[in-house]
């Protein structure tokens, strides 16, 4: 910086120079305090803990299509001796019921009697199924009889829609007693014709409870992937077996039951009729009750068929609960191949803090995952709830 005076008496000039050289000083201090990282900005660049991270979910339906309460999800754990390999088949759904994807091995921390398992590898099954079709076509009054002999065929047939090659269906159809109309091994492209032939008697009665019962009981030896699908108004008239055994049966059956109720299509057409008509005063609300419970004991889901435009929605939301599950796999740290029943316990965690895992919706909000894995196991076999 150069200092160039003109004109200037010796007094005025030293006092220019004087404050000049303040100047300067100003400005060189002003620079090298710039470049000097002062103490705070020190303390800034020490590294931080790690930010949580989460998993966001695809953007799903507001409220669960079934109705009612939904039992707790079966699950599987199958124990291989010879490798102590432990596979675990289970469910995890968001708070409406559905699947929840996205969710990564490094998420999960499963623990065998309290100790973290290593080296866990995880994958989706999309599993093939048996589905047993149980359809009401019959009962004590023409005029519903009717009803049931269109909208059933009708909400039934749909279902073929979604059978896979490798999937296995079964067709039952019920009035005073079971009658099977296709077994599991019946030929896919054959099944439309019983669909074509469907038809209801003018009067009978409907013995539900014993239907159920025994599709039930045929359904105790299916090893696969399995359930019922049960098109009904829920309504009995004379069956041997009660409500109360019919119930009891559902808890201990190990098949989840699907329910597609008729009450509503039911009580619309029986309200055309008037208070006159002898099936005014059916109670179509305590059936609905009744299915409800049982698809609940069972392990299912129970819909309410307000029309058939909806069939194809419902059992979207049957199959993606029946096929879909994670599979866990590890070697256990336990080096006995037999002993007593062994605890189990998995965690979704976040793998950067070990902190439970954040899980939110399309729309950013924090929701909560439902995990159903059974408690224990037996290093004997495979074993399931």
């Amino acid at each position: 910086m150069a200092i160039v005076l003109k004109n200037c008496s010796n007094k005025n000039a030293a006092r220019l120079i004087r404050a000049s050289a303040v100047i300067l000083l100003l400005v060189f201090a002003s620079a090298a305090s710039s470049r000097s990282p002062s103490p705070q900005s020190s303390q800034s660049s020490n590294p931080k803990s790690p930010p949580e991270t989460g998993v966001t979910v695809p953007n799903r339906p507001v409220a669960p299509l079934y109705k009612g309460e939904q039992g707790p999800q079966h699950s599987e754990i199958e124990f291989t001796p010879s490798t102590r390999m432990v596979t675990i088949k289970f469910h995890i759904e968001d708070p409406n019921g559905y699947f929840l994807p996205n969710i990564r091995r490094d998420n999960f921390a499963v623990y065998e009697d309290g100790v973290r398992q290593k080296n866990v590898s995880v994958e989706v099954e999309h599993s093939p199924v048996s589905v047993a079709l149980l359809m009401e076509l019959g009962g004590r009054y023409h005029e519903l009889n009717k009803v049931l002999g269109e909208e059933v065929p009708r909400a039934g047939r749909q279902l073929l829609e979604l059978i896979g090659p490798d999937d296995k269906i079964a067709v039952f159809k019920y009035d005073a007693k079971l009658q099977p109309l296709a077994d599991f091994d019946q030929a896919h492209d054959a099944l439309h014709r019983i669909f074509d032939q469907l038809t209801t008697p003018a009067f009978s009665e409907t013995n539900f409870y014993d239907a159920l019962v025994e599709t039930l009981n045929r359904m105790k030896g299916v090893r696969a992937r399995k359930a019922i699908i049960l098109i009904s108004t829920g309504v009995d008239t004379f069956s041997k077996t009660t409500y109360q055994e019919v119930l009891q049966a559902a808890r201990e059956c190990a098949t989840p039951i699907y329910v597609i109720g008729l009450g509503s299509t039911m009580k619309l057409e029986s309200a055309v009729y008037g208070e006159a008509a002898p099936f005014a005063r059916i109670d179509w609300a305590g059936a609905e009750k009744q299915l409800e419970a049982l698809a609940n004991a069972s392990g299912g889901r129970a819909y309410e068929l307000e029309s058939t435009l909806a069939v194809s929605g419902i059992y979207d939301d049957i199959m993606e609960n029946l096929r879909l599950r994670y599979v866990v796999t590890y070697v256990s740290s336990n080096p006995a191949i037999s002993g007593p029943p062994r605890n189990i316990r998995v965690e979704l965690i976040d793998p950067t803090t070990g902190k439970a895992l954040k899980i939110r919706d399309s729309a950013g909000k924090i929701i909560t995952a439902s995990v159903f894995v059974q408690q224990t196991y037996s290093p004997g076999g495979t074993s399931g709830n």
